[in-house]
């Protein structure tokens, strides 16, 4: 069966942002990899600024799925950390986890609803972390695997 993983990007600090990640969640990265570690291409060269710059980066989280990311080279542009909507779900299996990865990730950023119990039965808060990227962490007693 596929498999869905967030991969997110950003504008020079995704290895900031990953070790960041990397301390609330645990675990050790499966892989990074930097532009520097291409091999060469005449037609599109690397340049120096962006050598170290992380162009793969796999943090596994939980089970089985794996948060990814990269840093986007300054020829492709900047990402408005301000416009980026969509966010990434958490679904804890314990209350406890709930809080911690609330109060770990959400740490430095904006929170646009506080962690609490919700109407609809889960204990559910979102907020957008100190790089831009938003979040939903959510505990729901009654989920039983199957949506």
């Amino acid at each position: 069966m596929a498999q869905i993983n967030p991969y997110i990007h950003f504008n020079g600090n995704a290895e900031e942002a990953f070790t960041f990640y990397k301390s609330v969640f645990g675990g050790e990265f499966a892989m990074i990899m930097r532009f520097k570690d291409l091999p060469g291409d005449p037609n599109h060269p690397i340049d120096e600024k962006e050598a170290d710059k992380i162009m793969h980066i796999a943090l596994p989280v939980g089970k089985s799925d794996v948060l990814m990311g990269s840093d986007t080279p300054e020829f492709m542009g900047r990402h408005d950390e301000n416009e980026t909507r969509s966010k990434i779900s958490i679904s804890a299996e314990t209350k406890e986890e709930a809080n911690k990865l609330f109060n770990g990730l959400s740490k430095g950023g904006k929170i646009e609803m506080p962690i609490a119990d919700s109407p609809w039965g889960s204990y559910f808060g979102m907020f957008r972390d100190k790089y831009g990227i938003e979040w939903i962490v959510d505990y729901d007693p009654n989920y039983k695997g199957q949506l």
